[in-house]
């Protein structure tokens, strides 16, 4: 069997294998999050279109024919300019080792290097909001030291975090590696950076700008976070005009320490759902 023969040369025994007839988008998630994945290839679902949704992720695309025990093995780059004859099977392995079967969420602030991070008690929220899980795509925009997106990623979504600091993408890339997941960082502010259209965006800060851009992308979910109080109400306004059912909440966690509890200051976070 073909699907064998791929499964055999992952060299793993846990590759899921996904039927691209089921949707191109999940299909390409999956191959962005996980570390080996053998996708049964459909009309217009074929290597070539994996292989041009994968530019920007470190990936290898091993190729079977229904003709041939001959198993062809290229980047997605090579995958997009080859003319493939009746392929009927995709293997698609990481480049760089992932971890896979990570067990809980909402990590302690100081399971990431970071200059500021946003913390657990409402990274917990923003993580139940976005509702990352394999299959989907998320951007974690303004993303700091990418502590939202490695949690998406750790929770199986396929990530890409987008950050125009350089210092803070080598913290992100820092974080992932500690936590041996894959996340695509792009340095770049939003509105420059070419993307593949996501299921959820967490934006981080709230500014207009970026809110604006996000909700016009039509992703499922978009859950905004801000310290600024004059941001929420244009957060809200743009999820609502983009269709958005809005809700969101104050969140103010006050932590133990020895003498009590620390308060930390208030949090503003607002999400859209599509209808």
């Amino acid at each position: 069997m073909t699907v064998q023969r791929l499964l055999d040369a992952s060299g793993r025994s846990d590759v899921p294998v996904v039927d691209a007839a089921d949707g191109l988008r999940p299909a390409l998630n999956l191959c962005r999050a996980r570390p080996a994945v053998v996708v049964r290839v459909a009309p217009g679902a074929g290597p070539a279109e994996l292989g041009q949704g994968l530019a920007g992720w470190r990936r290898t695309l091993t190729v079977a024919g229904s003709d041939s025990d001959e198993l062809s093995t290229v980047d997605p780059a090579d995958a997009v300019t080859r003319r493939w004859v009746e392929p009927t099977a995709v293997l698609c392995l990481a480049d760089t080792e992932i971890a896979d079967g990570h067990v809980g969420w909402a990590l302690p602030d100081d399971a990431f290097a970071h200059r500021e991070v946003i913390g657990s008690e409402v990274r917990s929220l923003v993580l139940a909001r976005l509702a990352p899980r394999p299959g989907t795509l998320v951007w974690d925009v303004n993303a700091g030291s990418g502590a939202v997106a490695i949690e998406c990623a750790r929770l199986g979504a396929a990530v890409v975090a987008v950050e125009p600091d350089p210092v803070q993408c080598v913290r992100i890339i820092a974080n992932a590696s500690a936590h041996q997941v894959d996340v695509r960082v792009v340095e770049s502010e939003l509105q420059s950076a070419e993307l593949p259209k996501p299921d959820a965006v967490f934006v981080g800060g709230g500014a207009p700008g970026d809110v604006r851009t996000s909700v016009a992308v039509g992703a499922s979910r978009v859950v905004v976070t801000t310290t600024h109080v004059d941001r929420i109400v244009p957060a809200r306004d743009a999820l609502r005009a983009a269709g958005y059912e809005v809700d969101g909440c104050q969140l103010t966690a006050a932590r133990l320490v020895d003498d009590g509890f620390a308060a930390a200051a208030p949090v503003a976070v607002v999400w859209g759902t599509k209808r």
